[in-house]
């Protein structure tokens, strides 16, 4: 998926250099604005800029939503310990595709935002974790990394102001478990990816038992901005407590799939009907699939007045999530649907707590028996239950993120299920397990 057919409807905020030749290099970033909101930053006090943020409304755009300003506020600046600043880009969450671009099309925002956020809480190091099969993004982010040291943005006495501020990149081994905050912190000190007990959290017992910054590669990428061209008009961009923009993945059945630069709080049916051109081949939405896999799914009918923002979504009784939209045309299978997203969680739990990998487990396989024209009609509220006895009871968000979608599969579609099972103990062929 390529950001390459640009809708009039977008707001570029972290996207505007995307088109430029020679994006990611040095040059064309500081003959656009390049570096100019470090410049600012090195003249304010840690607590100007945590206000700017929290005037912003910029939130992570990782997948909570955690407002920024005020976790970087969390983190203590006087405990004689040294502080880090760490990016998480193991994007994994599947129909999410925004953070490829960012570091591959303009690697020098994230450092610019990540280089704030040390002078901030006074770190000296950091760390970009890139997902393992991103193997190539570490070469371009490298790169632009040499860049950075070569003209005195990264390294010593950083502009004159005294003080220092090295940058690595770290690569993955290929584990969505490694997208989870502790798990990566894990997996950056050497360790099996595996999450913490929290709390403590990151904010002050992060990477190295140390106090940390970790914020989503997205997420710094609007910081240059923010303090380049004030936090009311980032917030004016968005809605009340969403600021700014965020980069949508759409994939599926609609006619222009691809990444686009939105303002938070934009109408779903507008970004699939206006911007990507309607479903395709004429047919009609059946579903759509609003922030990841891990979001519960939305109907057709629930979608009219939806719009793409944290609280929004979150009174639908879904979320905003990774920001990737999987748009389901009538035709869709919803049963292989499911049985596709249980595959994935149980193929990626990391299997340090029971209700995860048991759970995800048994899910597969009943799925599997069920898609496969072996169920029985106790299967359907079997699978709804396993879905809700693993929510809030795993070390990680991951159990959740693997029973909501299947639990809200189940709700929605229930009669699809039903339909499935007469279909297959009527003798007849189970259809084929495609849904895209």
């Amino acid at each position: 998926m390529e950001y390459n057919e640009p809708s009039p409807l977008e707001t570029k905020v972290v996207s505007f250099r995307f088109g430029l030749p020679n994006s990611a290099s040095i040059d064309t970033y500081l003959a656009n604005e390049g570096y100019e909101a470090l410049k600012k930053a090195l003249g304010m006090t840690a607590e100007v800029i945590i206000d700017l943020l929290k005037a912003s409304s910029l939130r992570g755009r990782g997948g909570a939503g955690f407002p920024t300003g005020m976790k970087w506020s969390f983190v203590p600046r006087t405990t004689g310990k040294p502080t880090y600043v760490i990016c998480n880009s193991d994007e994994s969450e599947p129909g999410t595709c925004k953070d490829r671009l960012l570091m591959e099309k303009d690697p020098h925002q994230l450092i610019e935002g990540m280089v704030i956020a040390g002078w901030t809480i006074k770190s000296n190091k950091g760390y970009i974790y890139i997902r393992g099969e991103y193997r190539y993004l570490i070469e371009i982010v490298d790169r632009a990394i040499a860049e950075a040291y070569e003209k005195g943005y990264l390294g010593k006495n950083i502009l004159g102001s005294g003080w220092d501020f090295d940058l690595y990149t770290h690569s993955g081994a290929g584990a969505y478990e490694c997208g989870e905050e502790s798990a990566l912190l894990e997996s950056l000190e050497g360790k099996r990816g595996i999450p913490r007990l929290k709390p403590p959290f990151p904010a002050v017992v992060g990477a190295f038992q140390s106090p940390t910054i970790l914020n989503n590669t997205e997420t710094f990428s609007h910081v240059p901005a923010i303090l380049r061209k004030g936090p009311e008009w980032y917030a004016a961009l968005g809605t009340a407590r969403n600021g700014g923009t965020r980069l949508m993945c759409v994939s599926g059945h609609v006619n222009r799939p691809g990444v686009y630069e939105m303002p938070m709080g934009f109408p779903m049916m507008r970004l699939i009907n206006e911007v990507c051109g309607g479903i395709r081949n004429g047919k009609k939405l059946k579903a759509v699939i609003p922030g990841g896999s891990s979001s519960p799914v939305l109907k057709a009918d629930e979608c009219a007045d939806i719009l793409l923002d944290f609280d929004s979504l979150a009174k639908a009784k879904t979320m905003a999530g990774s920001g990737g939209l999987v748009v389901l045309d009538e035709d869709t299978d919803i049963v292989a649907v499911a049985l596709r997203t249980i595959k994935f969680y149980a193929h990626e739990s990391c299997g340090w707590c029971i209700p995860c990998r048991e759970g995800t487990t048994w899910l597969k396989k009943i799925l599997t028996r069920f898609h496969e024209g072996g169920g029985v009609p106790a299967d359907i509220d079997l699978i709804g239950e396993l879905a809700a006895n693993m929510l809030g009871r795993t070390f990680c968000p991951l159990g959740d993120a693997a029973a909501m979608p299947i639990g809200g599969f189940v709700a929605k579609f229930r009669d699809e299920f039903e339909a499935r099972l007469k279909l297959t103990r009527a003798g007849k062929k189970t259809p084929e397990f495609a849904i895209v």
